[in-house]
């Protein structure tokens, strides 16, 4: 039994008993508290809820930009972050691997990660743009004069693709028959520039 300080802790590397059973009743009561996200270590433990929940709205995503893991409770764009700021000052490729079975959420989380992407990409070109004492986008003034960006092709290419090899299951409506490797190219300023996807 681990001491009460530890009931629902975000990192479960920091148990001082690290067994199955209290694993699973951290994770049992963080979810009993809506709380989906939950580190162990370098890895993201991430349990469905099976529904939708106001935890990815652009004020969240905003909340995450810049801070390091620790500032903030576990979430997957905490983790996307981490990527994305390691990636912009070490100049190092990133990866990021989103497993688990049928129903578990890769899907969806992809899609968070990539919408993720793009909205700090934007952010950062805003901020350059002010740096450069550039104008205010249109679209920030008429809603209806925004632009498609590339992000958004990219999140709205997901569709497509499930389309193509789709199957029912007894957990999802809609589960992929095959794996995909996503490769998304930056710009030196950090906008997204170019996406590959490749089914496996």
């Amino acid at each position: 039994m681990n001491p009460p300080k530890f009931e629902k802790t975000e990192d479960m590397s920091n148990l001082t008993f690290l067994n199955d059973a209290s694993v699973l009743h951290n994770l049992r009561a963080r979810y009993g508290q809506m709380l989906i996200y939950t580190y162990s270590g370098l890895f993201c433990v991430v349990i469905n809820p099976y529904k939708r929940l106001p935890i990815y709205e652009p004020s969240v995503a905003e909340m995450y930009m810049g801070k390091r893991r620790t500032e903030m409770p576990p979430h997957l764009f905490a983790v996307s972050d981490e990527a994305y700021r390691n990636m912009l000052i070490d100049h190092e490729n990133q990866s990021m691997l989103i497993t688990g079975e049928s129903g578990a959420g890769k899907t969806e989380n992809t899609k968070k990660v990539i919408a993720y992407f793009a909205t700090v990409g934007a952010s950062q070109q805003r901020s350059e743009a002010a740096k450069a004492g550039g104008e205010v986008a249109a679209e920030a003034v008429d809603p209806s004069k925004k632009k498609v960006t590339l992000e958004d092709q990219i999140v709205q290419t997901n569709p497509v693709l499930e389309a193509f090899g789709n199957a029912k299951t007894v957990r999802n409506n809609n589960s992929s028959r095959f794996g995909k490797f996503i490769r998304i190219h930056f710009s030196k300023l950090g906008r997204v520039a170019s996406c590959d996807i490749e089914h496996c």
